[in-house]
């Protein structure tokens, strides 16, 4: 701002803050939509009449003033000026509503507001010049930045989704700001007609004229202002609590409307109850047909809920194909089922999609407050368990039971405890050997993480990795045993010892675009060559989606990683991904290797997968091994490397350390 001029907003945000604002998902980012009722078009058009209508009659007032020449300059300089501000502040609060409705500001939006800034900072230079000394000047500058910074603070709270605050801050500041500028402005009315008082009769007139449309263009643009912040306030609350494709109550909404129900006192003896839907087939539609149909899919599921249920019964999408029914008074368990098999028979119905009929299952799990759980987040934690139970046993629909396997207390305990457990360094991995067939040479080591909980002592991964990836605590999880297993492979380098060290990864991992980078950046910090690190992933984590998992595997290969696919033979429809796949070794499953010595069956397929990775140029190791005899087999067979039993069960760090110096690199050396 140059020297002397005083912006109308100083604590607006600048142009590079509100360029790192962002447009939250799934709202479009594109201006508004420029349809209007009769009733927005008629308002919008009365402030550009009553603008056009104050250049007219100055324009008439003008061509009377002949003596006053003084007066008509100031009059005209007036005129342009209010013009400008007119405009600038149109254009200021054009950017807000979009910026409001967009929750972000995309980077033309904020072009427009530097623009702006530039244009009320001449604004303020040229009220400056024209009355430096007048008390109304200095009013409306400061009645117009209160108004402003208070409409600046909601846009601050819109940017964090904080739709409460905004609201608040809507009632509690930007309302009585804006009604505090009205009397300023008819004030500095007041005193610009007693200057007009100084002119000729016809220039008074003309002066007074142009001073009232003035200030009545300035509260019709300010009020305008006013309803385009509070349409675009409701349209950001809806979208923050509403799915945008279905057009129902999100997680938060239902999240609150559970909170209200099982908090609501009763006299009744009733109860609440949530239910959760996961579509059983749907991943098949979106993968076979496409997410046009998945989509048309989600909306008629979303649409056919919502006529099974009663009003005041809430039908809210979670996310995916996984929808919630809010039951907020409900009797018993008996009417909870009755529900439970309407919606399950609504859900049975074909579909017709585009055309195409199609069959899709749902498969519903529910519970009751007080009975299963005293939150909203007990209650949907137990109608996710019921809802598991009821697809693993095909029955459709089922109400939650303590009876129930997947129920156990302990295990409800361990999702709790996990957080905690990855903060407070309680895993630890262990590492089990992988030796070279022919000669017994140890390759490297198969990094296993376990779980030393203060009361329940070791934990397998088979309890523990289920409930991370169900929490999302699978990426802090893959986090740490990705940098405890490089610190040990660079400790084995440091004594001598050139081994490789590989890592499983998850399905959601496999999936994380960001996880390439993540393996990068402690390569880098553990000052290790990439080819010391194998990325274990299985055949089903690939094929949950192709593309993705293809990608993220050729950027994990860009960086000279070594990829192994796991339990090779038990997952599906690989075979025609496997020759576009950059991998460098295939995983022989144990179930085929314990038993090949005894089914020919199992021998057919261990040969035949150790020949399909010769003949792709690909390492094939056999895991399972628990004897000589099965040994001798695989070598015969072609496998590269073994991992076993027979060779070392999984050991800590310093046991597999001190086995390491045992070894004398030939397999009857070889401890079991």
């Amino acid at each position: 701002m140059k020297p002397g001029m005083r912006k109308f907003s100083s604590a607006s945000p600048s142009a590079a803050d509100l360029g790192k604002l962002r447009v939250a998902p799934g709202v479009d980012r594109r201006r508004p939509s420029t349809g209007r009722s009769a009733g927005t078009s008629w308002r919008r058009g009365g402030v550009w009449l009553t603008g056009l209508a104050a250049v007219t009659v100055l324009g008439a007032s003008a061509a009377s003033i002949t003596s006053l020449q003084q007066v008509a300059e100031q009059r005209s300089e007036l005129r342009i000026l209010l013009n400008e501000f007119k405009a600038a502040a149109w254009q200021q609060d054009a950017l807000r509503s979009e910026a409001m409705l967009a929750r972000g500001l995309p980077s033309e939006l904020a072009d427009a507001r530097e623009e702006i800034d530039d244009t009320v900072d001449t604004i303020g230079a040229r009220f400056d010049r024209q009355d430096p000394d007048s008390s109304h000047t200095k009013a409306i500058h400061d009645a117009y930045l209160a108004y402003d910074t208070a409409a600046d603070r909601e846009f601050q709270l819109l940017k964090y989704e904080d739709l409460q605050g905004a609201e608040e801050t809507a009632a509690a500041q930007t309302d009585p700001a804006f009604a505090a500028l009205l009397p300023v402005l008819e004030d500095a009315d007041g005193d610009y007609e007693a200057l007009a008082e100084q002119a000729s009769g016809r220039a008074r007139t003309g002066t007074v004229v142009i001073l009232a449309c003035a200030a009545l263009l300035i509260m019709g643009l300010v009020w305008q202002a006013q309803r385009i912040r509070a349409r675009a306030l409701r349209r950001a609350t809806h979208q923050a609590t509403h799915d945008a494709l279905t057009g129902l109550p999100n997680r938060t909404l239902l999240r609150e409307r559970t909170a209200a129900a099982i908090d609501r006192p009763r006299q009744d003896g009733t109860g609440t109850a949530l239910l959760l839907i996961d579509l059983d087939r749907f991943k098949e539609v979106n993968d076979t047909l496409g997410h046009h149909y998945g989509d048309q899919l989600l909306v008629q599921a979303a649409h056919r809920m919502q006529q099974a249920v009663r009003s005041g019964e809430t039908v809210a999408r979670l996310g995916g194909d996984e929808f919630a029914v809010l039951l907020p008074s409900i009797a018993g368990e008996p009417d909870v089922t009755a529900v439970a098999a309407r919606l399950h028979e609504a859900l049975n119905a074909p579909f017709t999609l585009d055309g195409l009929t199609l069959t899709v299952a749902g498969s519903i799990g529910a519970a009751l407050h007080p009975h299963h759980g005293d939150t909203a987040d007990e209650l949907l934690q137990r109608a996710d368990i019921a809802m598991y139970t009821a697809k693993g046993k095909r029955i459709g629909y089922t109400v939650f039971d303590h009876s129930q396997d997947s129920t156990d207390p302990r295990k409800l305990t361990l999702a709790s405890d996990l957080r905690q457990g990855i903060e407070q360094d309680q895993l630890v991995l262990h590492y089990q050997p992988k030796v070279d067939t022919r000669t017994g040479k140890v390759l490297g080591a198969e990094a296993l993480v376990r779980w030393q909980h203060p009361e329940h002592g070791l934990i397998p991964p088979t309890e523990f990795i289920p409930l991370a990836e169900h929490t999302g605590l699978i990426t802090p999880l893959t986090r740490f045993v990705l940098d405890t297993a490089l610190r040990q492979c660079q400790e084995w380098l440091r004594d001598g010892h050139e081994l490789s060290v590989a890592v499983n990864v998850s399905t959601h991992r496999l999936l994380d675009l960001d996880f390439p980078a993540e393996v990068a950046d402690r390569l880098q910090y553990w000052q290790l060559p990439a080819h010391l690190l194998t990325v274990e992933i299985t055949e089903s984590a690939i094929m949950t989606d192709p593309d993705r998992a293809l990608h993220v595997v050729q950027q994990l290969h860009a960086l000279g990683v070594h990829l192994s696919i796991d339990d090779f033979g038990t997952g599906y429809s690989s075979m025609a991904y496997l020759k576009t796949l950059p991998v460098h070794e295939l995983k022989i499953d144990r179930t085929f290797v314990g038993s090949m010595t005894t089914s020919d069956r199992d021998a057919v397929i261990v040969r035949s997968t150790a020949e399909l990775g010769r003949n792709l140029g690909l390492r094939v190791i056999a895991e399972g091994v628990e004897d000589m005899a099965t040994w001798q087999v695989l070598d015969a067979a072609g496998c590269d490397a073994l991992q076993g039993y027979y060779i070392s069960r999984p050991v800590t760090a310093d046991a597999f350390a001190t086995w390491l110096r045992h070894q004398r690199g030939a397999p009857a050396a070889i401890a079991p």
